[in-house]
C-alpha cells in the first residue's frame, strides 16, 4: 500500500468550537503528522508552555521576524499578534510529514496560495445555543467578553464556505474520524452535513 501524501492540513473554527482540542488529538492519534506551532505575542496563561502551546515573544521580535519573511501567514486578533513559521511547515513536509494547523480563516486563506498541498477545514458547532455554552463553560471571559466572541464566531462562520470541507463537531470522536480521513485521503468518508446546519447557525449559502 502506497504512503499517504503529507499535506498542510488546515483547520480553522469559530472560538469556542472545540478546535484545538481536536487538533491536538489528531497529532496525538497519527504518527505522520505533527501540529504547528505558532508564534504569538499574548501573554502565556496557566498550564501553558513555551515551545509547546506557542513560541512566546515580544511584540518587538514578532515584527521583526515578520520583516525578514519568517511567516507564512501572520495576523492580530484580539489585540495580539500570531504567526506560522514557514520553516517549520517546508521542513516538516520535507521529511514526509504532514503539518496541521490551529489557525483562524484569514490565516488559513494565506496558507492556500502558497502551499499546494494544502486542505483547508471549517469546524462548525451544531447549533448557537451549543457554541455559547461552551464558551461559558470555560469559565475564561466575563459575560461581555463572552458576547462579543458569540459575535465574532457568528461573523467568522460565514467564511465557512470559502473551505475545502466543513466538518461538523457535535460529537468529539465522529469529527476525529472525519479529520483523520482527511489525513489518509479518504475524503469520501467525512459525514454529510445536517440538511438544516447553516440555518441553524446563520450561515447564508
Amino acid at each position: 500500500m502506497s504512503k499517504t501524501q503529507a499535506i498542510v492540513l488546515v483547520i480553522a473554527a469559530a472560538s469556542g468550537t472545540g478546535k484545538s482540542t481536536l487538533t491536538r488529538a489528531l497529532v496525538e492519534s497519527e504518527k505522520n503528522a505533527v501540529l504547528s506551532i505558532s508564534h504569538t505575542t499574548r501573554e502565556l496563561r496557566n498550564k501553558e508552555v513555551d515551545g509547546q502551546d506557542y513560541f512566546f515573544v515580544s511584540e518587538q521580535s514578532f515584527l521583526k521576524m515578520v520583516e525578514v519573511g519568517s511567516f507564512v501567514e501572520y495576523a492580530k486578533v484580539y489585540g495580539h499578534y500570531y504567526g506560522t513559521s514557514r520553516k517549520t511547515i517546508e521542513d516538516c513536509l520535507n521529511s514526509g510529514l504532514s503539518v496541521v494547523l490551529d489557525i483562524d480563516w484569514q490565516g488559513a486563506n494565506q496558507i492556500a496560495r502558497q502551499f499546494d498541498c494544502a486542505q483547508l477545514v471549517f469546524l462548525l458547532p451544531p447549533s448557537i445555543s451549543a457554541l455559547k455554552k461552551r464558551l461559558v463553560n470555560r469559565k475564561r471571559d466575563s459575560d461581555a467578553v463572552i458576547q462579543k466572541r458569540l459575535q465574532l464566531a457568528i461573523d467568522d462562520m460565514k467564511h465557512c464556505h470559502e473551505f475545502d470541507h466543513i466538518i461538523l463537531n457535535d460529537d468529539f470522536n465522529s469529527a476525529l474520524k472525519d479529520l483523520q480521513s482527511l489525513l489518509h485521503g479518504n475524503r469520501d468518508k467525512i459525514r454529510s452535513l445536517p440538511e438544516n446546519l447553516f440555518d441553524k447557525l446563520g450561515i447564508t449559502t
